[in-house]
C-alpha cells in the first residue's frame, strides 16, 4: 500500500473532485467517519457542512483540508468495501485523525485498486493538527502496521512507490481522442493552478499549453469574452484547437476567469523573489558569447529548469517571450523582468548587439528627499522604470558584463535629499557685563 497525503485551501475542492467522480461513474462514496448519518443517507450538502462547519471552528488555519490516497497493489484480492472501510478507519486512527469527520471515495479510473480520504485539520475542540512530516512519520508507521495486519502487498520498495505516485501526480500530454476531454483537463488544471505563479492569462497559457491544454476568451465580439467567460481547449501537436471547448464552470474547480483573478493579484508578489533567478541564468548563458543563436539559449537555460516560450507570428518573426520557471514555480513575461529581457532585447543580445547598464539593472524609482521607493512590475513593456537613476556606464566588450551585474543596486554617491541639507549656524550674541 502507498499512502499519498496532501493538505489545501479549498474543502469544496477536494470534496467535488470525488463528488464529480462519483457523478461521471468513475467513483463511489463507500462509507464516512464521525457524520452521524449513514452515508447512503445523506446529500451532497449534508457531507460537506459537516466538514466545513468544524473547519470554521479555527479561522486562522487557512489551509484547512487534508486529501489522502490509499493505492492497493494491482495483485491485492479480497478488497471489499467492508475490508477498504476497515483500512481507512484504521489509517485515519493511526496518523491521528480518527476522532476528524472524513468521506472515503473508492476510485475506479485507474489500475490499481485505491481509496480517497476527505478531511479537515480542525479538531472539535478548535484546535489544530499538525500535519508537519506526516507523511513521513505518522503515515509510514501506518502503512507497514496495516499492510501486515491485513495481508496486503508490501509496498517498501521504493520504485513501486514512485509507480504509485507517477500515476497519481503525473500530468501527462492531453489527446484529443484518447482520454476523457473534460477529465483530463480537469488533471491538468489540478496539477497548475496552485503549483505556478502567472499574472496573466498569456502567462498560464505558457504553462498550459506545454500539456496541450489552452484556457481562451475568445475573439472580442464572442459572446464568451463580452459575458467575461472562459472555456478551456484541448490542442493537437501542432497547437491548433480541436474539438468541443470545456467551460471553466462545468469542471469542478470552477477555474473561471473571476477565480484566476483572484489568483493574478496574489501571484504578482509571491513571484518576485525569484525574479532574480531568471534574469541570472538569462546574463550568465549569454556572458562570454558574443554570439549565440536563440535555440542555444533555450536549451541552456532548459538545463536550469526554465523554459522558454517564444511567441512568432504567422511570418515566424519573434514578437513575444514567456520565461517558465519549474524549479520556483514562477512564469514571467520577458517585459516584467526589464526590457532586456523583452523579445527584441534577447534577439539583440544573441546576435552580440551590446546592451545598456540602464537595461541590465532595473532599480527601484527614486524621489527627490524620499528613501529608496518599490514599485510593482507589471506584465506590459515599461520604459521608464530604468530612466530614474543613472548607474555606471556598461564597460566595453561583453567580457565585462560581470562587473556591471555586480555592481550595487543603488549609486555609492547617493545620499538622500534629508542628509544633504546644511545646518544653518546659529550666530552666538555677546552677553557684556552690563546687561
Amino acid at each position: 500500500m502507498v499512502a499519498v497525503i496532501k493538505t489545501g485551501h479549498s474543502i469544496h475542492r477536494i470534496f467535488n473532485y470525488n463528488e464529480n467522480k462519483v457523478k461521471e461513474g468513475v467513483a463511489e462514496c463507500i462509507g464516512a467517519g464521525n457524520y452521524l448519518v449513514d452515508v447512503e443517507k445523506m446529500s451532497g450538502t449534508m457531507k460537506l457542512n459537516r466538514l466545513l462547519k468544524q473547519a470554521a471552528l479555527n479561522e486562522n488555519v487557512t489551509r484547512n483540508s487534508v486529501h489522502v490516497s490509499l493505492n492497493f497493489d494491482a495483485s491485492d484480492t479480497g478488497l471489499t468495501k467492508e475490508k477498504l472501510m476497515e483500512i481507512a478507519d484504521t489509517y485515519m486512527r493511526k496518523i491521528g485523525f480518527g476522532d476528524q469527520p472524513y468521506l472515503v471515495y473508492q476510485h475506479f479510473d485507474a489500475g490499481h485498486p485505491h481509496i480517497h480520504l476527505v478531511s479537515v485539520k480542525v479538531r472539535a475542540d478548535g484546535s489544530r493538527i499538525d500535519t508537519q512530516n506526516i507523511g513521513r512519520n505518522q503515515s509510514e508507521k501506518a502503512r507497514r502496521e496495516i499492510e501486515k495486519s491485513f495481508g496486503l502487498v508490501v509496498a517498501d520498495d521504493r520504485k513501486k512507490q514512485e509507480a504509485f505516485r507517477l500515476q497519481l501526480v503525473d500530468v501527462r500530454k492531453v489527446q484529443y481522442g484518447r482520454t476523457d476531454t473534460r477529465r483530463a483537463i480537469t488533471n491538468v488544471l489540478q496539477a497548475v493552478l496552485d503549483k505556478y505563479r502567472y499574472t496573466s492569462l498569456p502567462e498560464l497559457n505558457a504553462v498550459l499549453r506545454q500539456y496541450n491544454v489552452l484556457a481562451d476568451r475568445g475573439g472580442e465580439n464572442s459572446r464568451v469574452f463580452k459575458s467575461g467567460g472562459l472555456v478551456y481547449r484541448v490542442l493537437d501537436e501542432q497547437g491548433n484547437p480541436i474539438g468541443v471547448p470545456i467551460k471553466a464552470s462545468d469542471i469542478y474547480s470552477k477555474p473561471t476567469l473571476k477565480f484566476l483573478e483572484t489568483k493574478f493579484k496574489g501571484n504578482e508578489a509571491r513571484r518576485m523573489l525569484h525574479r532574480a533567478r531568471v534574469k541570472n541564468a538569462v546574463d550568465m548563458a549569454l556572458l562570454h558569447k558574443k554570439t549565440l543563436p536563440i535555440e542555444e539559449l533555450v536549451q541552456a537555460l532548459k538545463k536550469q529548469g526554465i523554459d522558454t516560450i517564444l511567441r512568432k507570428n504567422e511570418d515566424g518573426l519573434l514578437y513575444g517571450i514567456t520565461y517558465v520557471d519549474h524549479r520556483t514555480g514562477c512564469v514571467f513575461n520577458g517585459s516584467a523582468l526589464g526590457k532586456a529581457y523583452s523579445a527584441k532585447a534577447i534577439q539583440e543580445r544573441c546576435s552580440g548587439k551590446a546592451v545598456s547598464a540602464q537595461e541590465l539593472l532595473q532599480h527601484p524609482a527614486l524621489k527627490p528627499g524620499i528613501e529608496l521607493q518599490s514599485r510593482p512590475i507589471v506584465g506590459t513593456e515599461t520604459k521608464d522604470a530604468a530612466n530614474d537613476l543613472h548607474p555606471a556606464p556598461l564597460p566595453s566588450g561583453t567580457g565585462n558584463m560581470l562587473d556591471v551585474l555586480m555592481q550595487p543596486e543603488q549609486a555609492s554617491d547617493y545620499v538622500a535629499g534629508q542628509l544633504k541639507r546644511k545646518r544653518k549656524k546659529k550666530k552666538r550674541k555677546n552677553l557684556s557685563n552690563n546687561q
